[in-house]
């Protein structure tokens, strides 16, 4: 089995999350510059097995697509067409920053911690691919 990797897409920076092989455990991965993030990708599963890509679809409270839609949309052509042997899912994304900074809390982070931007996108990601895992 490969593993499966999740992706917390935003304008600026984008969150990265990774199971181990036996697709059990969700692990935040990275934060990477969303310039960055085909680099990285087509880096990354150069040397791993990866045979999923989960990125979150953000969703209103009215269940339509967020605004954050329209630049996620341009990025998943973009990896179809650059590294198109691994297919993708998307995943209801709603609450996952919120969720993200409620665990922070949770494990204690003090406050300059938890205002690490990065590390919410991380976290955000490990929750997008956690829930994938759930509904597996």
């Amino acid at each position: 089995m490969g593993r499966i990797l999740a992706i917390d897409f935003g304008k600026v920076r984008t969150g990265i999350a990774i199971t181990d092989e036996l697709q059990i455990i969700a692990s935040g991965l990275t934060t990477v510059e969303t310039k960055l993030l085909i680099s990285f990708l087509k880096d990354y599963v150069s040397r791993e097995n990866v045979e999923l890509f989960i990125i979150g679809k953000p969703k209103q409270m009215n269940n339509k697509d967020s605004e954050s839609e329209a630049l996620i949309l341009p990025f998943i052509k973009k990896l179809q067409k650059e590294i198109p042997q691994i297919p993708l899912k998307r995943v209801d994304e709603r609450f996952t920053s919120k969720m993200a900074f409620q665990t922070m809390l949770d494990g204690g982070l003090k406050k300059k911690q938890r205002q690490d931007k990065g590390l919410i996108d991380e976290i955000s990601a490990t929750i997008i691919l956690q829930s994938y895992l759930y509904s597996q």
